[in-house]
């Protein structure tokens, strides 16, 4: 790996606050699908992002609960990769780090990180349609049949939904506001494993581009916004973050992951 600009580790030295906004390219180390990925097995012939709406849902309930389901369980025997780690190390670095994700599982959490900001929801945190009483289960994992009935509600007796924000929906205002403010006042902000194509939440990156901030985009991919931020770091997330951190900082500690 080039050694990295000298600028780049300069700002990150110098950084009070920083911001790490992460997306589905992270959490596709640790094996967990992204939208973008042809699904498999039981999903093969379904599109991820028509499962992903309140219209599917009301459609048909069975298929898009069993679904997640699945997907639950896929987060459930995943790990946490380098890149998780690298993210939580360097929040003990800096004077204030705020993490924001797309990402809808807790690997971050698991790695790690605490007061993760989840834009889109959390696929581990379901809850009641009616009174919004979260539920808890193990997931079933579909067999034979990619349908399973959604649950219902222990207090009210109505309907359990994913604890995702679907296609179509708001994102939860206290997340969305928190992440728009830390956007706006960071001096260094990473925007790693995101097309930069999901509105309102690739936004983000414009604003700390508007305040003037450090921007830093890590995608091993071409992006829309590969001139506008002033680093691009063509490299995987969990083979680069490590090696920032370490040069950045010099630290000697290999984040080996625990796969």
């Amino acid at each position: 790996m080039p050694p990295f600009d000298p600028r780049l580790l300069g700002a990150l030295r110098a950084a009070s606050r920083v911001v790490v906004f992460t997306g589905a390219g992270v959490s596709a180390e640790s094996g967990i699908p992204t939208f973008r990925n042809k699904q498999t097995g039981l999903w093969e012939r379904f599109d991820a992002a028509e499962l992903a709406t309140p219209h599917a849902f009301e459609r048909d309930p069975a298929l898009v609960w069993g679904w997640y389901e699945w997907r639950r369980a896929t987060l459930i025997n995943a790990q946490p990769n380098p890149a998780h780690e690298a993210i939580a190390a360097m929040a003990t670095l800096v004077p204030e780090l705020t993490l924001i994700t797309q990402n809808v599982d807790d690997l971050h959490e698991r790695a790690g990180s605490r007061d993760v900001l989840h834009l889109h929801g959390e696929l581990l945190r379901p809850y009641c349609e009616a009174c919004r009483e979260p539920y808890s289960s193990v997931p079933q994992i579909p067999s034979g049949s990619a349908r399973i009935e959604p649950p219902c509600c222990g207090s009210c007796n109505g309907r359990v939904r994913p604890g995702v924000v679907w296609f179509g929906e708001r994102l939860p205002e206290r997340q969305w506001l928190s992440a728009c403010e830390a956007a706006k006042r960071c001096d260094v902000f990473f925007c790693i494993g995101t097309s930069s194509l999901v509105q309102p939440a690739a936004s983000l990156t414009d604003l700390a581009i508007a305040a003037g901030g450090t921007t830093i985009q890590v995608n091993p991919n071409p992006t829309d916004i590969d001139d506008a931020v002033q680093f691009a770091l063509r490299e995987s997330a969990g083979t680069i973050l490590p090696q920032l951190v370490a040069d950045t900082w010099h630290r000697t500690q290999v984040f080996a992951g625990r796969r």
